[in-house]
């Protein structure tokens, strides 16, 4: 078995909550009292747009909710959006052990918007983990593509058997699988910490 040299990370739902996922985009029209269906039909009409990095996020808030006026800002929102950002700080002690030790190739495969990639890169401090962010905004490719997984590959000059990959979904991980990359699903620290031992990571 090859040995782990890169390791791979999905941001939203492994070393932070998701940036705007269902359940962030649940609780901000609760809090704004907006109604789910007119938004979410917008929304699944332009988020493939919104991740690539095609539009930015005052386009987006402008298509999925300030068509028509509002009785609140668009930065009301937007600050409201960046709020939801969380960090899940035992995964993020075991990246950042990982990324100290030098042994690994550190860098990201996640969809995120530009803006709140940006934000929760700079608020999170990920550029002391991360020597690269293959985040869809900046390459125009998004999980479960498999051009996502290979361009990771091309711009780290690293073999898929010598890579890992960690993900919270599985749809994510099949595809990275399928190119011969060691494949973690994420369910919590411990569970982690156990599944990288496997692989030969050293912690």
């Amino acid at each position: 078995m090859a040995r782990i040299s890169a390791i791979f990370w999905d941001i939203g739902g492994v070393l932070l909550s998701n940036a705007w996922d269902r359940e962030q985009r649940e609780r901000a029209l609760a809090h704004f009292n907006l109604p789910v269906a007119d938004f979410e039909e917008r929304h699944q009409m332009v988020v493939s747009s919104f991740e690539r990095g095609l539009i930015t996020l005052d386009e987006y808030l402008e298509r999925t909710l300030f068509s028509h006026p509002q009785g609140f800002t668009p930065e009301a929102f937007r600050e409201f959006m960046f709020s939801l950002s969380q960090p899940h700080p035992e995964v993020l002690s075991i990246a950042r052990q990982l990324a100290g030790s030098r042994r690994y190739l550190m860098a990201s495969i996640n969809n995120e918007s530009r803006d709140l990639n940006q934000y929760r890169i700079q608020t999170f401090r990920l550029r002391e983990i991360f020597t690269l962010f293959v985040s869809s905004c900046f390459v125009g490719l998004r999980k479960p593509e498999e051009a996502i997984y290979n361009l990771a590959l091309s711009l780290t000059q690293r073999e898929p058997a010598e890579s890992c990959f960690i993900d919270d979904r599985p749809l994510n991980l099949e595809s990275a699988a399928r190119l011969g990359m060691r494949t973690i699903e994420m369910k919590g620290a411990a569970q982690l910490r156990r599944d990288m031992e496997k692989l030969g990571v050293e912690i």
